[in-house]
């Protein structure tokens, strides 16, 4: 058990029944008033948001997932298929996937995680490098301020902001917990 001010981003928590993942945690200590401890979750079983304010001494139960390493094989409607080392394979809703189906390629190495014996979601690694598949090309002398376009990355398609200077064929590094730009790859 844990108290509300010590649960970090990225914990999880179980809430009733369902557990929760936190996605941010924010401490508010104000003049007369107790603190607390405001959090945006997600639930992991059926992906519903939710932002709720707990005492900061409040306690809260913290579990820790199982996960294992596995390669992305394949589509199968409405299931999307990953295999481990042993050859096993793990299928995750489509609901589930998230913002991962933005970065999803074949052969790509990420984690599945597991909820008393359940796949219930895929993480991805932080960075992900990726062709710029189309871009507008940049307009000359527009370079007051941080100037950003839409570019399209390959394989999937999905558009990410990045600076004027990126052109087609370059290759990009994206944040995948943000989905945002990074840095251009040599």
């Amino acid at each position: 058990m844990k108290i509300a001010q010590e649960i970090r981003t990225g914990n999880v928590i179980m809430m009733g029944k369902d557990p929760m993942v936190v996605l941010r945690a924010e401490y508010n200590k104000s003049g007369r008033n107790a603190a607390v401890v405001k959090m945006k979750l997600k639930n992991l079983l059926n992906n519903s948001g939710t932002e709720t304010v707990f005492k900061a001494d409040e306690k809260m139960e913290v579990l820790v997932l199982e996960k294992k390493e596995v390669t992305y094989s394949y589509f199968a409607d409405p299931m999307y298929v990953f295999m481990d080392t042993e050859y096993n394979q793990f299928e995750v809703e489509a609901d589930s996937m998230g913002d991962a189906l933005n970065y999803l390629d074949d052969g790509m190495p990420c984690e599945v995680i597991f909820y008393n014996g359940r796949a219930i979601s895929v993480e991805l690694p932080t960075g992900l490098v990726r062709e710029v598949e189309y871009t507008e090309p940049a307009v000359r002398g527009d370079t007051s301020g941080k100037v950003m376009k839409p570019a399209r990355v390959k394989p999937t398609g999905f558009e990410v902001q990045v600076p004027a200077f990126v052109e087609i064929g370059d290759k990009i590094e994206i944040d995948t917990r943000t989905g945002e730009y990074r840095n251009r790859v040599k």
